[in-house]
């Protein structure tokens, strides 16, 4: 009898990152993202126009809608009144950090034509409070903003939520730079220890990539060693030398793109050019959504017409059950096959 072989197969190595929801679902290339973005625009004016005509014939022909690469401008100036918001009530950086990234995967299946960022914003902040473990009460989290009622937060959580996925764990940048930080640190031949000053310049860099599309298209690794190396480009390129796996092979080239996204896109946009677009929102916004107008009363009665279908349903069927003994229907008693009769007594 031959001996059995201990011997095991190699497994390939598969990187945490990898095999995360954010890498499977949520990296994207730069080709990908345009063509995603300018579907959802092209499908939300094709429903948009239609409930336009709708309601009134050739009312839709002196609309301007907008255009995909709009939709990110008006997404952007909202992105920095997340950072405005974090600061007010200091919330730490991974709750600023993960707000963005829900409000930039919202965006990704929905259009700000149907879903305004104002609001989907304050509510992907709320939502990023309680799942990295940092929990603020509604009240107090509404109170503090003008203009904001508790359910203008709440009416959307789900929405949100269902838009994501329900994948809410995030793998970060800022993250990335700290660890690379540690890391070089250690280098043998680093003459000095690197200043404090020199790591929150990097972390600058990153927050200023969160303006940019570089979460959805590269690795948090990546973008946090392309912020460093704006800062200390050849400890950057020498701490990339002492990386030997194919997991760096690539990288260097990845760097530059980064590199030049940040410096040209990681910046606020213009709030003259996000007013305007704004302002042409209001006129081809989903009518639907338009509290008042024919669309949205008929959307509402459809609602609550479909309600009322449900609950008159779950009426039927709370009465069929209330007709029912609770504990069970007695059993019928079943004769034996000698009857017994009491008149032999007799």
């Amino acid at each position: 009898m031959s001996p059995v072989s201990t011997n095991t197969i190699a497994q390939p190595k598969v990187f945490l990152y990898e095999a995360s929801t954010q890498c499977r679902n949520w990296r994207f290339s730069v080709e990908q993202l345009a063509h995603i973005r300018a579907t959802l625009n092209e499908a939300a004016v094709a429903v948009i126009r239609t409930k336009f005509e709708t309601d009134e014939p050739g009312s839709s022909s002196n609309v301007s809608f907008l255009t995909a690469d709009e939709e990110v401008l008006l997404v952007k100036l909202y992105i920095t009144k997340i950072n405005q918001l974090c600061g007010f009530f200091r919330f730490p950086e991974e709750v600023e950090a993960t707000a963005v990234t829900y409000l930039k995967r919202f965006y990704l299946k929905n259009t700000v034509m149907d879903w305004h960022p104002k609001n989907v914003m304050l509510t992907a902040l709320f939502l990023a409070t309680k799942t990295t473990n940092n929990p603020i009460s509604l009240e107090t989290y509404t109170t503090h903003i003008p203009k904001t009622a508790p359910n203008d937060v709440l009416d959307l959580e789900f929405l949100v939520a269902q838009s994501l996925g329900f994948e809410f764990a995030v793998w970060h940048a800022h993250r990335a730079l700290w660890g690379i930080w540690l890391d070089i640190q250690n280098l043998s031949d680093l003459k000095e220890k690197l200043q404090p000053d020199l790591y929150d310049a990097a972390l600058n860099h990153v927050r200023a990539s969160r303006l940019t599309d570089a979460e959805l298209i590269y690795t948090p690794s990546q973008i946090a060693l392309a912020a460093f190396s704006l800062i200390l480009p050849e400890i950057a390129s020498r701490w990339v030398a002492t990386k030997q796996s194919a997991e760096f092979s690539s990288l260097p080239k990845f760097i530059e793109d980064i590199k030049v996204m940040i410096t040209s896109h990681g910046h606020p946009p213009n709030v003259e050019s996000v007013r305007e677009v704004d302002r042409r929102l209001k006129l081809c916004k989903n009518p639907e959504k338009v509290v008042g107008s024919k669309a949205y009363i008929a959307r509402k009665q459809e609602e609550e017409r479909l309600a009322e279908e449900k609950r008159n349903k779950k009426a039927e069927l709370q009465k069929g059950m209330d007709d029912e003994d609770p504990f069970g229907n007695v059993l019928a008693q079943k004769r034996g096959l000698v009857d017994y009769d009491d008149d032999d007594d007799d």
